[in-house]
């Protein structure tokens, strides 16, 4: 018996794995070269009482850039190829997005598959949302106001979903469906960040709903966080 234990110890020893590799992050901008022309007014005729919840007329970001930095707002980034093909536990937090002033906010989301979509009508009129899904489930539901928040589910992933208001029709959303975390939306700035990334190599893409795609290959090392710079 005196010779078994040391046995055992042995093999625990060796049964036991190495430690993982810090993970690395992606950092970067998109930028525009081309030039930047004012932003149209949208058109709210159909519904004057969109109109009137407005100061002024609303303008229409489906082309959002910075003019200091040229940064190009509302552009989702997310790893397109290089990841293991297991989806990821969803997180319990949903993603919300509010119809207010007769228009959704924000225009571009990232969600996880079997995450909430939360909707919210924070305006005095009924709205429509009608995600325009080819992969997932297409649904369309009325929402009155004041009524509670709708909530769906997204079972699969999609890149990326149209949303409309078939009350509305200048009110349009997109929303990018990924199986795990490692996705970004450019802010106003056309800054992104994507946190906690195995060592490994990988195909960023970047969408914007008027810019298209590009896809940049890169290699991610243990704790290492590059900086990309893609520019349309």
């Amino acid at each position: 018996m005196k010779y078994f234990m040391p046995c055992l110890l042995l093999l625990s020893a060796c049964a036991t794995k190495p430690p993982e590799p810090p993970a690395g992050s992606i950092s970067g901008k998109v930028t525009y070269a081309g030039p930047i022309k004012p932003m149209k007014p949208v058109n709210m005729d159909e519904d004057p009482e969109c109109a009137k919840l407005h100061k002024s007329p609303l303008a229409n970001d489906a082309l959002l850039i910075d003019p200091a930095s040229k940064g190009v707002a509302n552009v989702f980034v997310y790893i397109k190829q290089g990841l293991d093909a297991k989806p990821a536990t969803p997180p319990a937090e949903p993603v919300t997005v509010t119809q207010k002033g007769c228009w959704f906010a924000p225009r571009v989301i990232g969600i996880q598959v079997g995450q909430t979509l939360r909707v919210i009508n924070d305006d005095p009129l009924t709205h429509n949302i009608h995600p325009l899904a080819q992969v997932n489930r297409e649904w369309n539901q009325s929402q009155e106001a004041g009524t509670e928040a709708l909530t769906r589910r997204f079972t699969k992933q999609e890149v990326m979903v149209k949303v409309k208001c078939n009350i509305h029709p200048w009110m349009r959303g997109w929303i990018g469906v990924v199986d795990g975390p490692y996705f970004s939306v450019t802010g106003t700035d056309g800054g992104f960040e994507i946190k906690n990334l195995p060592p490994g190599n990988y195909v960023v893409e970047t969408w914007h709903e008027e810019l298209g795609v590009k896809q940049t290959n890169v290699t991610i090392a243990a704790s290492a966080k590059p900086q990309l710079n893609i520019a349309y």
